[in-house]
């Protein structure tokens, strides 16, 4: 998958690139309805026998028009959302910068740059789809703004127990930490990247050393507690039991910064300033204070246990995806 990021003017002429079909859209997490947008590009592109594309941005428009920091953190980075697209088969991924002048841009102007200037043959979107300033162009309008120089196909809502999937309802699932449900959406495991720190090295006192975890991007991360994870060191996966808190036993919450770390099961290589990569598998408990080291000793090693008659049993489940 060749990847071209777009500022605003882009240089790009329509002879610089074949003809695609496009997938418009922000994409957070790549959840199963926007891989129903990109597949059926995909699909139409095949058919079609020209290339696939996929189109989104970056950063998330509300941070720019709202100058709201709500939705800086994000399910997928916009590396973890290229490699998801490119597991998907697709050809070309256009990362536009999304900027106030981009944002300025008329329906009519983004839909000549940014789909005809890019040699768009057919465009495909979710039924929401909105573009051009303020959100004036949607699905409706795009035939009219299409000049009669592409072709479209409108993807309706997904729906899953009820509910539409969409990034808003995955996010709070993360921050409920009802991270078992989301494969149901996301169609895989929630993860999320980070470099092994310093930490304060008390796990290896009481008999459990930590991977004390600093993440590379904003994710949006779970509630505090512990949970059940998988965790990729140096391309392979071992089993764990991640706390993410403020450790209440020793500190006062109020004056430490949340941290997120995990013990690795049968694991005892030193990974000092290794990029990790977790796979959030099921919460097992809350974050709680206790009265004495024994004590937490004694629930670390139920919660090591609970873990892994976790990870055990999924350990086969279709939606545990290790790539």
């Amino acid at each position: 998958m060749k990847i071209i990021e777009l500022k605003h003017p882009h240089s790009i002429n329509q002879q610089d690139l074949p003809p695609i079909v496009l997938a418009l859209g922000y994409f957070d997490g790549v959840h199963l309805g926007h891989q129903k947008v990109i597949k059926t590009a995909k699909a139409k592109a095949e058919e079609l026998g020209i290339n696939s594309a996929v189109m989104t941005f970056y950063p998330h428009p509300s941070v720019v028009l709202r100058k709201s920091n709500a939705h800086a953190a994000c399910i997928t980075s916009i590396k973890d959302k290229a490699e998801e697209i490119e597991k998907i088969g697709i050809d070309y991924l256009f990362i536009v910068d999304f900027t106030p002048s981009f944002a300025e841009l008329l329906p009519q102007q983004f839909v000549d740059q940014y789909i005809i200037g890019l040699h768009g043959k057919h465009v495909v979107a979710g039924f929401d789809y909105t573009y051009g300033r303020l959100g004036k162009g949607t699905m409706e309008t795009l035939p009219f703004h299409s000049r009669e120089m592409f072709t479209q196909t409108v993807v309706e809502k997904v729906v899953e127990n009820n509910e539409k999937i969409s990034s808003t309802l995955i996010r709070e699932l993360i921050l409920n930490g009802d991270i078992d449900t989301l494969p149901t959406y996301l169609g895989r495991f929630y993860k999320t990247k980070g470099i092994v720190v310093h930490g304060e090295k008390r796990g290896r006192t009481i008999g459990f050393p930590t991977a004390n975890i600093e993440h590379i991007d904003e994710y949006i991360l779970p509630s505090t507690g512990v949970y059940a994870v998988y965790i990729r060191v140096s391309g392979s996966w071992y089993k764990g039991v991640l706390n993410i808190g403020y450790k209440p036993t020793f500190h006062d919450p109020s004056t430490v910064k949340l941290s997120v770390e995990v013990h690795i099961i049968d694991f005892s290589d030193s990974i000092y300033d290794q990029e990790v990569q977790v796979m959030w598998i099921k919460r097992i408990r809350s974050e709680q204070k206790f009265n004495s080291i024994d004590e937490l000793i004694a629930q670390i090693q139920r919660d090591k246990e609970a873990a892994i008659r976790h990870l055990e049993t999924i350990k086969r489940d279709k939606n545990l995806h290790f790539v």
